[in-house]
């Protein structure tokens, strides 16, 4: 199995390296921006061969990230169709710990409807909801939901868990740098160009490790 993995890690790898340099030397190179797409299709390619019931629920979660990124990240439009696909994809993560652990849905779904709530009010009594703002605090509470509760699926889990860390990195990132024109303070404008690096710096080794999970939470 390791091997057959190896040469998707490569290019992978390969892939990796080229835009990072590319966002570190030459800022704004159009290239970056089908390197970084491509090397998520590759996710959803190799999963694109038979699977059980949880490679098929990964596969169908990279196949609504690859619908995300199209619009995130490819068009640089629409970015509220772009925040409800990746809505979807932390509902199929949720369905992929569900059936995984033992916690019933209700509960699973009561916390992170709390968690959202606050979230939500914390940004209206900051003045700063509206459509969009309340779509992506409903997609990262459940994100930061699946992390925690996939930490419960132990040693099985880790590769997801981790995935799941390091896309909280990446979104994290994204927030610094769409925020940083209403954050006071030096320090924003001393983390910007690390965050504007690392959200690709933290989401491709996320989303590897995601594709590399499958399968392996459930029969």
């Amino acid at each position: 199995m390791k091997q057959k993995l190896l040469p998707f890690l490569l290019v992978q790898g390969a892939l990796y390296a080229a835009f990072l340099w590319l966002d570190l030397f030459r800022p704004g190179a159009g290239l970056s921006t089908y390197l970084k797409y491509l090397s998520i299709l590759l996710c959803f390619c190799l999963l694109c061969r038979p699977q059980n019931r949880d490679g098929r629920l990964t596969r169908a979660a990279l196949g609504f990230t690859l619908l995300a990124d199209f619009f995130l990240l490819v068009l640089n439009r629409w970015y509220g169709v772009g925040v409800s696909a990746f809505c979807v994809v932390q509902l199929i993560y949720l369905a992929r710990i569900h059936q995984a652990g033992q916690r019933p849905l209700a509960l699973r779904l009561a916390l992170r409807a709390i968690l959202a709530t606050l979230l939500l009010t914390a940004a209206g009594a900051l003045g700063a909801l509206n459509g969009l703002t309340a779509l992506t605090l409903v997609y990262f509470s459940q994100l930061t939901a699946n992390f925690f509760a996939s930490l419960s699926l132990g040693r099985r889990g880790r590769l997801f868990s981790l995935g799941l860390l390091l896309f909280i990195g990446c979104d994290l990132c994204v927030g610094l740098c769409n925020l940083s024109p209403v954050l006071p303070g030096a320090s924003v404008l001393i983390l910007l160009p690390f965050a504007q690096v690392g959200m690709w710096l933290f989401y491709l080794p996320s989303q590897v490790l995601i594709t590399l999970s499958a399968g392996k939470l459930c029969d």
